[in-house]
């Protein structure tokens, strides 16, 4: 017992005396929820809006003045039918709504700048939705777990996916690969101490400084970012501390793979950065990529991890809901800590 909390008093005296890369490492992940809170936002606001018309019933008038009060969209006023390609071209204007009589019916036809095709789609619909009122059995349109539909809701979960599993398997296989150089490795593995006991005793450090930074991005989140908080916080956390151990175990398997810290800092970077912002879903549904990158994806841990914490976080729902997600990940997490444990043992 002594042998193993001297290799944990060691790791954490590495720690202790790099201090920078500590700050740097808490702060990444506040810094990367405020960006993706505040700063980065899908929501469109400020839609600027041209009106075309050839009628001026009260209806029309009805449907400008639910426009112009719109807090989404700016009225740039009244324009002609031949004003409504160079006002698009130019960016004066993001979509025109273009509204009609037509055998005593009022008809409408938006046109939208469709350079950006997400844009254009979100133009579209809320221009449908301030047409909504004008229908005789107007749709009430309701929306679960994110009413405000806040783009946060959405990034938060993939940040954390993206963030445990960068940081805890790049500081894992960077910290071990370091000793390599520096010959401390070899004197271990010479040593009568046992791989697994070297092993716990240079992850435990980092699985606290991970704890601590899943303590961090929580508060944010349900502090600052306003996601609701209730029971299922709990299951949050402990399902993050399986990601937690699965991504150190990554950090393991890469270095006993690599032989200078540039390497392992490399494919630490292909290896997470990739797969995790592209295949895990975090930006992208999984259901809109091709059949292939969907089979591929799903060994992707980030993948599951990400689903289960919007079901947990967002939806706030039971653990039972996201079961498939947490034995899977758990099944990853047992497959990485084998490999790296025996690709450790080969190495002594």
């Amino acid at each position: 017992m002594s042998i193993f909390l001297s290799i944990i008093k060691k790791e954490s005296l590495h720690l202790v005396r790099d201090p920078r890369t500590v700050l740097i490492v808490l702060c990444m992940p506040v810094i990367l929820l405020l960006l993706f809170g505040f700063a980065i936002s899908t929501e469109v606001n400020n839609m600027d809006v041209g009106i075309v018309t050839d009628s001026h019933t009260q209806e029309v008038r009805d449907i400008i003045s639910r426009i112009s009060c719109n807090p989404y969209f700016t009225l740039k006023g009244m324009m002609t039918q031949q004003e409504i390609e160079p006002a698009l071209r130019d960016g004066v204007v993001d979509a025109v709504l273009v509204l009609r009589e037509s055998s005593g019916q009022l008809e409408h036809q938006v046109v939208a700048d469709a350079s950006n095709p997400n844009n254009a789609q979100i133009y579209a619909s809320y221009l449908e939705g301030a047409m909504s009122g004008n229908a005789q059995e107007p749709a009430v349109g309701t929306t679960l777990y994110n009413p405000q539909l806040k783009s946060s809701y959405n990034f938060v979960p993939g940040i954390m996916g993206m963030i445990f599993i960068l940081i805890c398997a790049m500081m894992t296989s960077v910290s071990i690969v370091r000793e390599k150089e520096s010959g401390t490795m070899n004197l271990l593995l010479v040593s009568p101490i046992k791989p697994r006991t070297i092993i716990l005793g240079k992850l435990i450090p980092y699985f606290i400084l991970s704890l601590l930074i899943l303590a961090l991005m929580l508060a944010f989140s349900y502090t600052l970012l306003g996601i609701p908080f209730s029971v299922t916080a709990l299951n949050t956390v402990w399902v993050s501390v399986l990601y937690i151990v699965m991504s150190l175990a990554i950090g393991l398997l890469i270095s006993t793979v690599s032989k200078t810290q540039f390497t392992a800092l490399v494919i630490s970077g292909v290896l997470c950065i990739f797969p995790v912002t592209m295949l895990s879903g975090m930006l992208f549904p999984v259901s809109n990529m091709p059949v292939i990158l969907q089979w591929i994806s799903c060994a992707v841990p980030a993948r599951w991890y990400i689903d289960a914490m919007r079901t947990l976080m967002i939806q706030q729902l039971d653990i039972m809901y996201v079961i498939d997600d947490v034995v899977i990940l758990a099944a990853i997490t047992v497959f990485v800590i084998v490999a790296a444990i025996l690709r450790f043992s080969r190495n002594k």
